[in-house]
Order: C-alpha cells, then structure tokens, then sequence
C-alpha cells in the first residue's frame, strides 16, 4: 500500500490562514447585518447597506450568504449567542405556579434590558422578513406560555384569560411599557404582572370595575410580594 506523503506545512498553513480569512469575512458580514438591523430595522437593511457597514463589496456579501434566508439565519444565531433568552427547561423545574411566574418574568425582563433595541426592530418588521422568523416567534412564546401555564388548573375562560396574561407578560414591548416607559425595576413589573395573572386566572373575576362589589382571587389575595 503506498504511502501517503505528507502535507508540506506551509500548505497547512496557508489553508488555516485562507480559513482564517473566509471565517473573519463571513462575521464581519453578520455583525453588520445585527447592527444595522438593531439600528434601522430589517426591513431597511439592504446588502448595500450591509456591504458598506462590514466594508466588503455587496459580491463578497453575495459570496457568503447568496439568500437573504442565509443571512437572516446567521445574524440571528449569533444574536442569541450574544444575548440568549431564559431556559424555559428552568422554569418548568419550579413546582410553584406563581413563583414559577415570578422567576420567568423577572429573568425575560432583565433579558429585556439589552435585547429590547433589536426585539423592537424584528417584531416591528417582522412581515418583511422570512416567514420562519415569525413561526419562531409564535412557537417560542407558546412554549413559554404553555410552561407557566401548568399548575393554575384554569378552565374555560379562565384558561383563556391566564394565556392572554401569561403572553401579554412575556412580551418586550411589556417590559418596554412597565419599566423602559413606566420607570418599574425588573422586580416591580414581575410584581405588577404577576398580579394581572392571578387575577385573569381566578373563576370570579370583577364584573365590572365601575360597580361597588369586586371579588378578589382567592389565590391573589393569599400572594403576597
């Protein structure tokens, strides 16, 4: 059998080097592509504009990523190594349903604090930008929803209810409203949320906030902060 020769090591060295090169070029590509989408939006984010940004020519851009899916998919991937969202395994080890709550709303509002510049951008444009940005979306936050949503044994339209609260507690534009707006600490807008969903998962509701005789949850009354 003959033998196989060696690779000289300067063949191995220019290879590392040229890899080097294509691995430094194609992040260059996608951290201008994160900055230009926190900045201006997806939606105005064109190859030029990221060309310009990262310094290459719109064919080295092109040579990289030859679909805007293959570009949307890097940025996002090294978005959320940069910034990665609360582990939902996490919370559903908490057996507690309202502290279950409390924990993942405090933890998605101190997340919030730094990706709120780019969630706004992405949700903002989000029909502009591939269809599966958007199913990640939905199917994120029904995980989530689904996980804080155990232990309540709400029904009917209390169920209804709790996953509008639960969803609506999620969300940036929440914490966006509460603390960037509202001037609450992460822990003050857990607080203030944690209440909303006790209350829309009770049985007996308020009829109405204008009339003298309002039920409070048993389950909130009992909570304290």
């Amino acid at each position: 059998m003959p033998r196989r020769e060696e690779e000289p090591s300067s063949r191995r060295y220019t290879m590392r080097a040229r890899q080097s090169t294509v691995d430094q070029t194609r992040l260059a590509i996608t951290e201008a592509t994160m900055r230009l989408h926190e900045r201006v939006g997806p939606r105005d984010t064109t190859i030029s504009a990221v060309a310009e940004e990262a310094q290459v020519t719109r064919v080295t851009v092109y040579r990289h990523f030859p679909t805007d899916d293959a570009l949307v998919i890097a940025c996002s991937a090294h978005w959320r190594e940069l910034h990665p969202r609360p582990d939902v395994a996490a919370w559903s080890g908490i057996d507690d349903p309202i502290a279950r709550v409390r924990t993942a709303l405090t933890e998605m509002y101190a997340w919030a604090a730094t990706a709120a510049p780019m969630m706004t951008m992405i949700h903002r444009d989000v029909d502009s930008m591939p269809s599966f940005v958007g199913q990640y979306l939905a199917t994120d936050e029904k995980q989530r929803v689904d996980a804080l949503a155990v232990g309540f044994h709400a029904r009917g339209g209390a169920a209804r209810r709790l996953r509008a609260a639960l969803a609506h507690g999620l969300r940036i534009s929440t914490w966006q409203s509460l603390c960037a707006d509202g001037g609450l600490t992460g822990g003050e807008a857990a607080d203030v949320m944690v209440g909303a969903v006790l209350a829309a998962a009770s049985t007996t509701p308020p009829r109405d906030l204008s009339g003298s005789h309002h039920t409070i949850p048993t389950a909130a009354a009992s909570w304290r902060v």
